[in-house]
């Protein structure tokens, strides 16, 4: 985006669903990879950090809530920023923010410090670069775009079997400082991810055409709002906002507890995590394949239903995985857990877009963040406090299960039962105007007309009057007497 021209957003452009698409497509992936797998990688520090400022693994734990919280408190922010200035600007503003706070934190000496750095300051500027992207992806393709979210969202499973492990190796052969700031480098990647994102120009004019229709649109665009609450008044969007925040106080809680799962039935550490990456791999695949299903033309009408049915799935495997008395049936609750998880990855923005559309997306997308960063920071805490109480993992994953099936339940009924089906297209041509219906009944008084007509006598006795006036005595004969 160039000098000072905004993106506003749509245009009436249409999508160009190929072509410079694939590029965008291209930037979201490695965006996604970053926000969603980043607070996971920087665990592998926790241990050295644990060391270095003689803290509790609880106070380190902070790191990635503060990462999560940030990533989704801070979306009307981002939907403000955009509104004002354009995807391309914060994602490249974003970008820089992200890498200065891995940087700095590298310098860090408290515990506090790390909070503020790696916490606020790259949580921030990754929010910045996650929500424009989901918003330059939905203007960039249409008829494509199940498939385009589904691409996107394996960029969270690919990033984190690559940066975990890499993690590991920059921490045993520079240690956390050396490792936090060459993380904070790689993080500049999403400056050059930004720049991929230019704005939808409509098509040019002929240059005679061009002024006085550009002084028009001038007048008559209305102010645009930096944060649009209207999308409250559609039942859609509350029904949406209602399910996703019921979700997410379970969906994320089985990969956090799975790998302490295993080690409690008494196997080793290492076998305890490759759990999750099994679950990581099969999450790879289920969201392309979930993406390309949900663009079938079947399908795309009803993928609010399809985003139910992969939240039933989810649920109904935590209540099953919640039996697991070995590591045979941990595996297996992992590959199905995987296989829905990716569903419900590659269908949550798909589903929000297809309710609101374009126009009202980037407001929307900040206010159902920031409803899920309340749940975010509610339901992990919420889980550990059930296991320290029962000292039973059975009883975490089974409320984590009810309540993904809850959210699908609510999202399911509430749309069949709440949302009106909109009228057919040839009941609304049928309110016209007086003026126009006056014309439409032209046609069939004439058809209904008779052939032969017959003459009162009254107004033809007034037109001889009339006639003779202007043109003196009418001569009798048999045409004129009546």
């Amino acid at each position: 985006m160039g000098g000072a021209a905004v993106d506003d957003g749509p245009t009436g452009v249409k999508a160009p669903d190929g072509g410079w698409s694939w590029v965008v497509l291209c930037g979201c992936f490695v965006i996604t990879g970053f926000s969603y797998a980043f607070p996971k990688a920087v665990s592998v520090f926790f241990k050295e950090l644990i060391r270095e400022f003689g803290v509790g693994y609880s106070d380190t734990a902070w790191i990635s809530s503060i990462l999560l919280a940030m990533l989704y408190g801070t979306g009307p922010l981002c939907s403000v920023l955009v509104n004002r200035f354009g995807c391309r600007p914060v994602m490249m503003v974003g970008g820089l923010f992200a890498s200065l706070g891995m940087i700095l934190a590298s310098f860090a000496t408290s515990i506090i410090q790390i909070y503020l750095t790696t916490g606020v300051i790259t949580g921030l500027g990754l929010a910045l670069n996650f929500q424009p992207s989901l918003i330059m992806l939905n203007r960039y393709f249409d008829q494509k775009r199940p498939l385009a979210n589904g691409l996107s969202a394996a960029g969270s499973p690919v990033f984190l079997c690559c940066l975990s492990p890499l993690g590991q190796v920059l921490q045993y052969n520079f240690g956390w400082r050396g490792g936090f700031l060459i993380l904070g480098g790689m993080l500049l990647n999403c400056c050059a991810c930004g720049a991929l994102m230019r704005p939808l120009e409509p098509p040019k004019k002929p240059v005679d055409q061009e002024e006085p229709s550009s002084k028009v649109v001038e007048k008559m665009k209305p102010k645009k709002k930096l944060l649009d609450f209207t999308v409250f008044k559609d039942r859609g969007f509350l029904i949406y906002t209602i399910a996703a925040s019921i979700m997410v106080l379970g969906l994320f809680v089985p990969p956090v507890f799975v790998v302490s799962y295993a080690k409690d039935l008494g196997y080793q550490d290492t076998k305890a995590a490759f759990l999750l990456s099994i679950l990581g791999f099969i999450d790879i695949f289920a969201r392309p394949t979930c993406g390309i299903i949900a663009g079938l033309k079947w399908v795309r009408p009803r993928c609010v239903y399809l985003f139910a049915f992969a939240m039933v799935f989810n649920g109904i495997t935590d209540l099953v995985g919640s039996m697991s008395v070995d590591y045979t049936h941990l595996v297996i609750f992992c590959i199905f857990f995987g296989i829905s998880y990716g569903m419900v990855g590659a269908l949550q923005f798909e589903v929000l877009m297809a309710i609101v559309g374009t126009e009202k997306f980037p407001s929307a997308i900040g206010l159902v963040l920031l409803m899920e960063a309340m749940a975010v920071l509610v339901g992990p805490p919420s889980a550990g406090k059930i296991l320290d109480a029962t000292h039973r993992y059975m009883f975490v994953f089974m409320v984590a299960g009810c309540e993904v099936t809850l959210s699908a339940l609510v999202l399911g009924f509430g749309n069949f039962f709440c949302i009106k089906k909109k009228p057919e297209e040839p009941m609304k041509e049928v309110a016209a105007s007086p003026a126009e219906s006056e014309q439409l009944k032209k046609p069939d008084e004439e058809e209904k007309r008779p052939e032969s007509i017959t003459v009162d006598s009254i107004e033809v006795e007034q037109f001889l009057k009339e006639d003779t006036e202007k043109n003196g005595e009418v001569n009798t004969n048999p045409e004129t007497c009546v």
